[in-house]
């Protein structure tokens, strides 16, 4: 019997992902090639493009492969959706930023108030 969660959709997504790179022989950085093209086919929310962020940074996944990604399947997926996603991917990165800079902000107060606890 599963064990209950406070965030069972979230829960199971992590452990279908989980499960897949297990079962994919795929290097890194040809895995989140896979995964980015898929999202940008099938026109994902921005929220599916940050998921992947961190994974693609740690797959040395850079800029200009994610642009030569978007040109080598504009003429497959077609413009509108190679447009949509630059946007949507975008807008993640806009998001992550926010997160480490809050992340950031949160870390050197909590170090300055240890800092002036006697």
């Amino acid at each position: 019997m599963a064990t209950e969660s406070a965030t069972p959709v979230l829960d199971t997504i992590a452990a279908m992902t989980i499960d897949s790179v297990e079962r994919c022989h795929m290097d890194g950085r040809t895995l989140i090639l896979a995964r980015i093209a898929a999202l940008i086919a099938m026109d994902a929310p921005a929220i599916s493009y940050l998921a992947h962020i961190d994974p693609a940074m740690k797959a040395d996944f850079t800029v200009e492969q994610l642009q030569d990604l978007l040109v080598a399947i504009a003429p497959v997926v077609g413009t509108a959706r190679v447009m949509s996603a630059a946007g949507h991917i975008t807008q993640a990165f806009g998001v992550a930023i926010a997160l480490a800079d809050s992340e950031a902000e949160a870390m050197a107060q909590a170090e300055a108030q240890s800092r002036n606890t006697p």
